[in-house]
Formats: C-alpha cells, structure tokens, sequence
C-alpha cells in the first residue's frame, strides 16, 4: 500500500467503527484526510481494534514519522555531562524514553487535532497507547495523582517508553505546593527510568501551555530536579517554543 491507501483504509475502518460519523465526507486533498484521521483516532475510545487495523496504522505512523525525520539522542551533543537540549517534535525522538504531559484521566486527549503534546504524542504511537493507558487506570481504580509516572510501551513512537505524569495545575499564583509537586513529576520520571534500567530520557516542559506554570519557574525546576536526581541517566531537556530553547539555554549555560 502507498501512505495515500493507507490513511483512506485506516479513515474508512475508524469510520465503520463509529456509527455516529458514517455520514462524514472524506476530503479529497491530503491535509484534509491527514485531519480527518487524526481527529477519529484522537475522540475514539480505548478498545481493542482488529489486526489488519493496527497493521496498517503501525506501517503509516512509522513512515509519517521517518518522513517528519528522526533524531537519535547519540546524534546530540550534551550541553553539560550527560544533559542535552534540543528544541523540536518529541514524537520524532530516538531515545530510551518521552515524558508525556498528561492529564488526570490518563488516556490523552480527545480533542481533534488539538496542539498539546499529549495529543501528540497519542497519535503518533497509535490507537494502542490510549488502550494500555486506560487498562493501567482500570487496574489503578481511581485517577493519577499528580507528581507521579507511569510507564507504557511507546508503540509506534522512535522511542522505547513512554512516561506519562499529571502536572500540576496553576489556577492564580504559583504554590509552594505547586512548585513541589512539579519537581515531584521530574523525579518521579527519573526513578521509574532508573527502576525499568532506561537510559535515556526526554522531558517536555511539564506543566507550561495548557497548565499555566510559569515557563521561566518551570524550567528552573526541572533543571535543578534533573541536576539532583538524575544519576547514570542520559536527560534531553526537549522544547518546541523558542521562548523555552532561549530559557533553559541560558539555565544550562
């Protein structure tokens, strides 16, 4: 199959599996289709999907992904021992594993082709990243606490894992709590990483965007977090805004 019979098989089989959009048109230009399936796979549901599903999506994503161009953390050159930072797509990242921003619910999120990371980083590992991720919430029994990590497979992402942590929300001033529980996010990954034997790790800039932290506070956190707790770790302090490349530049010297 070419990409192009590919995104109309996988659209059409998302479309058969949602009785509520069979009435939906499929546009006949590229851009279009592309945001017509991205959109399905974010608002579908966490349920098993047929193997002739899942072979196609894993051969479309991984070959989006090869086209978008992947950069290998052993391509980087650290900015101090054994820190490096790198401004661009975390879902084109090879390393031993992403920090995804997530939220309480767990299972990314469902607005169309929203711009957050977690939507991102859901759609290009594929429809069974959102299924692990509820099944570790049925098992939990109740919501992830924030400053806490989990780890999934990352599925059809460059990546080995994916450590997903519910940063902390600014409603008004930052806390001290506030500031606790974003550092208890950094440290939190870390350990995981260090338990599951990862030795590698890209953090987003948890908490920013959608969750208000102040970028410059943030940033500040994860540093002096990472500088504290990262062991044998290999960390990628990775940015997509220009705003936080310029921060953490001048945090990491």
């Amino acid at each position: 199959m070419t990409q192009a019979e590919r995104r109309m098989f996988l659209i059409q089989k998302l479309l058969d599996d949602a009785p509520q959009y069979h009435n939906l048109l499929i546009p006949q230009d590229t851009a279009g289709q592309k945001k017509l399936l991205r959109s399905l796979m974010n608002v579908r549901p966490p349920r098993q999907m047929e193997d002739d599903f899942l072979t196609v999506q894993d051969a479309y994503l991984q070959e989006e992904t090869a086209r978008k161009g992947v950069t290998d953390i052993a391509d980087l050159t650290p900015v101090e021992p054994g820190i490096y930072l790198w401004q661009g797509d975390i879902t084109t990242l090879k390393c031993g594993a992403v920090v995804n921003a997530a939220n309480s619910g767990m299972t990314g999120c469902y607005v169309p082709c929203h711009g957050c990371i977690d939507n991102a980083i859901h759609t290009y590992a594929g429809v069974q990243l959102r299924l692990a991720c509820a099944e570790l919430m049925e098992k939990q029994g109740h919501e992830e606490p924030t400053g806490r990590a989990r780890l999934t497979p990352a599925y059809n992402l460059p990546c080995d894992y994916v450590l997903h942590t519910v940063g902390p929300i600014i409603y008004g001033r930052v806390t001290q709590k506030d500031r606790e529980l974003l550092a208890s996010c950094y440290r939190s990954c870390l350990e995981l990483a260090q338990r599951n034997k990862i030795k590698s790790v890209a953090f987003c800039c948890i908490s920013t965007g959608e969750f208000h932290f102040p970028n410059d506070e943030a940033a500040k956190i994860a540093v002096d977090t990472v500088r504290q707790y990262k062991g044998d770790t290999e960390v990628i302090f990775n940015v997509f805004k220009n705003v936080d490349y310029e921060i953490y530049r001048e945090l990491l010297g």
